[in-house]
């Protein structure tokens, strides 16, 4: 493991805070190799120094002494996915909100489709603290790339912490319009992409996930 990963769950970490996407509570980690990952520090993520250094955890065994229980979250998705290079443990309020409903976003503009047809739902509002719900949670994620917790967050998977913070910024985004056409009561099949449509957005290329990144790494003291 180098120093420039440490780097950038750190930069990670303040950039989802500083897109309001964590607040007291939330983590992320980047996978270091197949049996251990880094998490950041277990503090408010936008409290985190330059410089300050995360955890190494293993992707099997106990958490070490110090670390947030949910970062079995972690530990469970890198385990049943070994493409996934990177976590992030959110707390987004329109995401929460519509969860109270049991409700994902559905592909009603470009950010949403990202996740087409929907995030699958975690229907259980308690922390998830041991390893059994951990892997059920993993298992429940599948191949999505994010998943909501209802009236607990979310969580978000990518290749790396470029992805994996940009598509929190996106399940983020797509949640406020649903949520909005939700109080339009224009929340039926007439508003949502086309199947042509969603495939048409989920481009990639062009620097989309980087974009993103460094909108909300701008200004960090560690960015460059």
């Amino acid at each position: 493991m180098t120093e420039d990963l440490q780097r950038t769950v750190r930069l990670a970490a303040r950039a989802l805070a500083r897109g309001q996407l964590v607040h007291a509570y939330g983590h992320c980690s980047a996978r270091i190799d197949a049996a251990s990952f880094l998490v950041c520090a277990a503090r408010p993520m936008g409290t985190i120094a330059a410089g300050e250094a995360g955890t190494v955890i293993p992707v099997d065994g106990p958490l070490p002494d110090g670390v947030l229980g949910e970062v079995r979250i972690h530990q469970a998705i890198y385990r049943a996915r070994p493409e996934i290079g990177a976590v992030c443990r959110i707390m987004p309020p329109q995401t929460m909100l519509l969860s109270l409903l049991r409700r994902t976003p559905r592909p009603r503009h470009g950010f949403g489709a990202y996740f087409a047809p929907a995030p699958p739902l975690w229907d259980d509002p308690r922390l998830l603290r041991d390893d059994a719900a951990a892997a059920r949670l993993a298992a429940t994620l599948g191949p999505a790339k994010a998943i909501v917790m209802r009236a607990n967050g979310a969580v978000t998977a990518g290749v790396d912490l470029v992805e994996a913070v940009a598509l929190a910024w996106f399940l983020e985004e797509a949640a406020r319009v649903e949520v909005g056409v939700t109080g339009l009561r224009a929340d039926g099949p007439e508003t949502l992409l086309t199947q042509e449509e969603t495939v048409a957005r989920q481009v990639t290329a062009g620097r989309v996930y980087e974009r993103m990144w460094e909108y909300l790494t701008h200004g960090d003291p560690e960015a460059g």
